[in-house]
């Protein structure tokens, strides 16, 4: 498939196609609130506007460094995805079964609570619930398959949640090239995330949040934000920072930034889609460690998206959202999954975001009330619903109210801090690049790699 030369890089197609509006004002001097949020993203736009709905008599202000949902919150793959990374099972590991459970599904609830937030604002994100389905393309890749299906069973979770499928009924729904099997979860959505996240925005400030845009924060300490151009006092601060929280916001090294890259389509005419089917809109992946994540948008295009191997250096910034060989990558795996596709439509759009993970691979959300500290993260990839119960989660926490959400057992989790240096970098970039000579024993030889294949696959969940 060939990438048209202007196909650039950031924003992507998402930003790329948000009418424009003009920038917010940044903070011009000091300023106070009973709650400063740091980031505009899902997590920081979802606690203000459900502070704003729970407490409406609290102040708050949030602070972001470039737009509202700048970040991974306008650049992400769309999916409303009810999962956890790594599934439930290392909450069940370290939590016990109830625990584990009860968090998977509050990650399915949070899908359903983004599409009633969705309808009662009138956010036009071209939101679509036709669930999730995992294709597996090998016979390894099936084995993995059956094997996460049946732990999930094994949870108590029946095949309303998740039911396999073999490749004649799977075929019915999609016209995906090699598929042995696949997997469907009712638990998703494909959404247009940039949408989304403006028009959360507009819903936050309808509801009296005050968002400054360009308005970078230099410093959080106890009690006060400090940006280049103010401070802002407040009793409480929630660091909503995913991807960019190795930035100077004081929490260095509690997650690491990855980066992810999307490719999307030229819209595909009426019979190429005929020819793939996709009528229900579910969005895909496959069972490659390193796996490739696809949805059909609202306007007729493919959206496809995965990561390289390596982890680029330095923070996040531009001279990241271009990846040209993982770029050719997922237009070489794009065309070889839907070979229909032929020569019917050139990639359009090419961009890449940072998304973030904890050492040990769980999301977490917390409330530290004798320093006023509140923080959310680690969503590994499944931010856009994850963000939803956050907010609700972070808002019940500082206002005071016990509910279901503040009873989860991420909240006060406590990651391990990653190691300092370069050293997590390195770290990543090996486990990619074993990740990778998997996936190419797999593909050459239809056999999982023996001792090193199950021992990588373990590790990446």
């Amino acid at each position: 498939m060939k990438i048209r030369g202007d196909a650039g890089g950031a924003p992507g197609l998402w930003q790329s196609g948000l009418p424009p509006r003009p920038v917010r004002v940044g903070l011009g001097s000091d300023a106070s609130a009973d709650v400063v949020i740091v980031g505009a993203g899902f997590t920081g736009l979802w606690t203000a506007y459900y502070l704003r709905t729970v407490a409406p008599e609290l102040s708050v202000i949030v602070l972001e460094a470039e737009t509202a949902g700048f970040g991974a919150s306008g650049r992400n793959g769309g999916w409303c995805s009810g999962e956890l990374p790594g599934g439930p099972a290392p909450t069940v590991h370290r939590y016990g079964k109830d625990a584990g459970v009860a968090m998977q599904r509050a990650a399915f609830a949070a899908v359903e609570e983004v599409g009633r937030v969705v309808e009662r604002e009138g956010i036009d994100c071209r939101m679509h619930r036709g669930g999730s389905r995992l294709l597996a393309l090998s016979d390894p890749q099936a084995a993995r398959l059956t094997a996460m299906v049946t732990g999930r069973h094994a949870l108590g979770f029946g095949s309303g949640d998740y039911r396999l499928l073999g490749p004649k009924e799977t075929s019915g729904r999609i016209a995906a090239a090699g598929v042995v099997a696949s997997s469907f979860t009712p638990h998703c959505a494909a959404l247009d995330p940039a949408r989304l996240a403006h028009g959360l925005a507009e819903a936050a400030e309808a509801r009296g949040a005050v968002i400054h845009e360009r308005s970078a924060v230099r410093e959080i300490r106890p009690g006060l934000v400090r940006t280049d151009h103010g401070s802002v006092r407040a009793e409480a601060i929630v660091r909503a920072t995913e991807g960019y929280t190795p930035a100077p916001t004081g929490a260095r090294r509690s997650l690491a930034t990855v980066h992810s890259y999307m490719i999307a389509t030229e819209p595909l005419p009426e019979d190429v889609w005929e020819a793939i089917g996709w009528d229900d809109h579910a969005t895909l992946a496959d069972l490659r460690l390193h796996f490739t994540y696809l949805q059909r948008t609202g306007d007729g295009r493919i959206a496809l998206g995965g990561r390289g191997i390596g982890n680029p250096a330095g923070p996040p910034g531009p001279a990241h959202d271009r990846a040209p060989a993982i770029h050719r990558r997922l237009a070489a795996s794009l065309d070889a999954l839907f070979p229909q596709l032929g020569g019917a439509a050139a990639i359009s759009h090419r961009w890449g975001g940072p998304m973030a993970i904890a050492r040990d691979f769980h999301p977490r959300a917390g409330f530290d009330r004798a320093r006023g500290l509140g923080w959310a993260g680690g969503y590994g990839g499944d931010g856009i619903a994850l963000a939803n119960l956050a907010g609700r989660t972070l808002a019940h926490l500082i206002v005071g109210v016990d509910s279901e959400e503040t009873r989860l057992c991420w909240v006060g989790h406590r990651s391990p801090r990653w190691e300092p240096g370069p050293l997590p970098r390195w770290g990543i970039g090996a486990m990619s690049t074993l990740a990778h000579g998997v996936d190419r024993y797999e593909a050459r030889t239809g056999r999982a790699l023996p001792v090193l294949g199950p021992l990588i696959t373990r590790l990446f969940g």
